[in-house]
């Protein structure tokens, strides 16, 4: 009876005493590996150069089996020293040894192990064991984080040039843990402006090392490197802005962050045993949080969103067996939860349920499965996207999956159950803010298929600005009489209110101006002489540029017709309420002193706030529209009846008895 039940085991893996040289240097860089069931359940730091390692890290794992042997590996690059014991409640020396060369002295490693009887149905034990059973950087992907680390780069100060013509084309790279950020490259310049925000999640109670550096974009070769430092989270205070001007190591320069630490967001990982919004109790708590009356208490605290994840049916076989072994990933924004692994199925059943902030509330809830390899990244296997204000609350549906790209289906199945609630007042406010997209950083590259697509993107928004041309001539030319006596009327009314020899001048000024850049540009092209293979990187950077401007002018088009086709019923709604604000302020006040306030605003902006981050509300307000590439993606397939396993098998039966 010693062996049955749940136990808790509590290791404290102390130090290393006269490890076996594995380096030229004569030294070694040793960490240490704890599986159980073949499983690797703990990852230790890297100890750089040392034979006698301090690690000082403690290990919580709960156990259901005290006849499996717990293994301990202690590794440098490619060599491997292994033992295996069965854990015990003591303070042991173990000795390393190696199966191949017995005789050899390996060194030894100091723990301190303790083995306590738990009860499993104890609740505070299973979340324990839900968060604490992964605690390593390897199996972070696991663990709920204890904060949020939020950074707003702002500026570099004096770096150093990396080119030979005296500059850099500097970008910032961040890493907490496993998690990693990069800023947009700044050309030709030693003191860049970046003002970007990014939020990363702090798994560790302590805190944590934030490893930040800098570097130089080059084409076609390497990146070089400028700079690094590294900032402690120890040492900063939570929810308190802290401003920092951090000295590159060497004297290489300067950056200047706003860094805020603050108290983990409402996010859990549960079974469908313990739903929070399936209590009555919790869910008239969270909808008196967010009812009307409460709209201004946290403009900042928007809504949630629950996400239970089912099953699958029908996934693809990634294995050579015939089977796979998949686990979902859900993302929302820059959160991102993983569920457990169902080994060797193509029919999973997850039941786990994830509750997260919403900070957006045209976000777009992201769910994948992939299957997991030991020994290499995990196979993608496919994937759906739901804009939350496409969630239909409580109604559990069957998504088709589809590819990488969302443009077309793959194999399977997956069952969703979503509940979202947000406020009404504070979700619409934060619409022309600062949008929370994604930060990780996308390598665009060039396509023929993907200049195309983008190109007929783009023609077509031409054919749409034509056929509006077509209206108004149409009005000119009276096809309609009483079409065009409205819009003679319209026409007059403008005309008499306004100085209309203000528009042909601000033409001509921003003609005068456009030319002498266009001659400035020629003068340095006669003058820069390349040779063949700067020419052909050059012009893979330009074709590169243009895919992407032809993506940004073909999803600008679109978002603009989608806001007027009522695509998203609740933004065109906005759209109106915003309009109608906007036409009885110019009711009341004159054009000329509603341009002169906002001419104001935007020119002491900076002065008011010197590291304000620089959001264009109208541009704001249509990047929550979704192109028709969006819609695309965001369009539900429909299960068709000899799609799901299920039914083939039952379908496959009849035939059979038949």
């Amino acid at each position: 009876c010693l062996f049955s039940g749940m136990y808790k085991l509590d290791i404290v893996l102390r130090r290393g005493h006269n490890l076996a040289v594995r380096d030229r240097t004569g030294t070694s860089d040793p960490y240490v590996k704890f599986k159980i069931c073949r499983k690797e359940v703990f990852r230790s730091k890297t100890v750089h150069k040392s034979l006698n390692p301090v690690w000082d890290e403690q290990i919580c794992l709960m156990v259901d089996n005290l006849h499996e042997p717990l293994y301990i590996k202690v590794m440098d690059s490619v060599t491997l020293m292994s033992l295996c014991f069965c854990a015990r409640p003591l303070h042991v020396r173990v000795q390393l040894r190696d199966s191949q060369y017995p005789d050899q002295d390996l060194g030894t490693l100091e723990l301190a192990v303790t083995l306590t009887p738990t009860d499993v149905a104890d609740g505070e034990m299973v979340r324990q064991q839900q968060v604490s059973q992964w605690p390593s950087d390897l199996h972070k992907k696991y663990q709920l984080w204890r904060s949020m680390l939020s950074i707003s780069l702002i500026e570099g100060r004096d770096l150093v040039p990396m080119d030979q013509n005296g500059l850099s084309d500097p970008y910032v790279k961040f890493r907490l843990g496993n998690e990693k950020y990069r800023s947009k490259t700044i050309a030709k310049s030693l003191n860049p402006q970046w003002r970007e925000q990014f939020d990363l999640h702090v798994f560790d109670e302590e805190g944590g090392i934030l490893d930040i550096s800098v570097w130089d974009k080059d084409t076609g070769k390497r990146d070089d490197f400028i700079g690094r430092c590294h900032l402690d989270l120890c040492t900063l205070s939570k929810e308190k802005t802290h401003k920092l001007e951090l000295d590159l190591e060497g004297g290489k320069g300067q950056l200047v962050l706003l860094v805020t630490l603050t108290a983990t967001a409402a996010v859990s990982i549960s079974d469908l045993s313990v739903c929070l919004l399936d209590d009555p109790h919790s869910r008239r708590q969270i909808l008196n949080r967010y009812r009307l009356l409460r709209s201004f208490c946290n403009l900042n605290d928007i809504g949630i969103v629950q996400v239970k994840i089912l099953r699958a049916e029908g996934l693809m076989a990634a294995d050579i067996t015939g089977k796979s072994d998949p686990f979902c990933v859900v993302e929302l924004c820059n959160d991102r939860l993983q569920t457990h692994t169902v080994y060797k199925n193509l029919n999973p059943k997850w039941n786990k349920v994830f509750t997260l902030n919403v900070k957006d509330i045209h976000s777009v809830l992201e769910v994948s499965v992939y299957d997991e390899d030991r020994d290499r990244s995990a196979d993608f296997l496919g994937k759906v996207a739901i804009p939350l204000l496409n969630i239909h609350s409580g109604e559990q549906k069957a998504y088709v999956l589809k590819n990488k790209e969302l443009t077309g289906p793959t194999k399977g199945v997956i069952f969703l159950e979503a509940d979202v609630i947000f406020n009404s007042v504070s979700a619409p406010l934060h619409t022309p803010c600062h949008n929370p997209r994604s930060h990780t950083h996308a390598l665009f590259r060039f396509h023929g298929t993907v200049l195309q697509r983008n190109f007929n993107r783009v023609k077509r928004c031409i054919m749409f600005l034509i056929t509006v041309g077509s209206y108004i001539n149409s009005c000119v030319e009276w096809e309609s009489t009483q079409r065009s006596i409205c819009a003679f009327l319209a026409f007059v009314l403008v005309v008499w209110n306004f100085e209309f020899y203000m528009v042909p001048l601000s033409l001509l000024v921003l003609l005068g101006w456009e030319h002498n850049i266009l001659n400035d540009c020629l003068t340095e092209c006669h003058c820069d002489k390349k040779g063949l293979l700067d020419k052909l990187y050059a012009i893979q950077d330009i074709c590169i540029s243009v895919q992407t401007v032809l993506d940004e002018v073909a999803s600008c088009g679109e978002r603009i017709k989608n806001t007027f086709n009522w695509t998203v019923p609740f933004l065109s709604w906005l759209a109106i309420a915003a309009l109608c604000v906007a036409s009885f302020l110019m009711y009341l006040i004159p054009l000329r002193y509603i341009v002169l306030v906002w001419g104001v605003n935007k020119f002491t902006k900076k002065l008011r706030d010197p590291y304000l981050i620089d959001n264009n509300e109208l541009l704001d307000f249509l990047s929550r529209v979704p192109s028709d590439m969006q819609v695309l993606q965001y369009k539900e397939l429909k299960v068709e009846p000899g799609q799901s396993p299920s039914k083939r098998r039952s379908n496959h039966g009849l035939c059979k008895r038949e």
